[in-house]
């Protein structure tokens, strides 16, 4: 069996269990400086989710903000922190259960469109609800419903 090798990082963070596809999408809404040494796996083999996408970034820690839009993405997502070579912490993402300026509201007709308004969305929760690829959200203010894969994530 062959087996593809991608170089350790000495710092940074690893975000693996990405729905397969949506790596670039993680990337978009990351706070890089433009310089950071980026490593990408897409459409990896998963027995979990059949399909993954992995991405790897050297001495970049991701901040509360940035785990909150790679949840709205890839809910299914884990994070690893890297310090030294070696794994200091790892755990999943949690899907937040409000959104505050993070996400566009895409009714046209809503507020926050016009006006100078942060956008607010609230997480729909169903019974017995688990990790899954989206999540849907109402916004606060037109009280619309939309799924996760509907909101265009705010990037910077």
């Amino acid at each position: 069996m062959k087996q593809l090798k991608v170089d350790a990082i000495k710092d940074g963070t690893v975000i693996d269990h990405i729905p397969g596809g949506k790596a670039i999408q993680v990337l978009k809404i990351l706070n890089g400086t433009g310089k950071d040494t980026v490593s990408i796996g897409m459409n990896l083999p998963s027995g979990k989710y059949g399909r993954k996408d992995i991405v790897k970034i050297e001495n970049h820690e991701l901040s509360a903000v940035e785990v909150n839009r790679i949840a709205i993405i890839a809910p299914t997502a884990s994070i690893t922190i890297i310090r030294n070579y070696e794994i200091t912490e790892k755990r999943k993402v949690e899907t937040p259960e409000m959104l505050e300026d993070i996400a566009f509201c895409p009714n046209p007709n809503c507020v926050t469109n016009h006006e100078k308004v942060a956008t607010v969305f609230e997480r729909v929760r169903l019974s017995g609800e688990q990790a899954s690829e989206t999540a849907e959200y109402t916004c606060h203010y037109c009280e619309k419903i939309y799924n996760s894969d509907g909101l265009k994530i705010k990037v910077g």
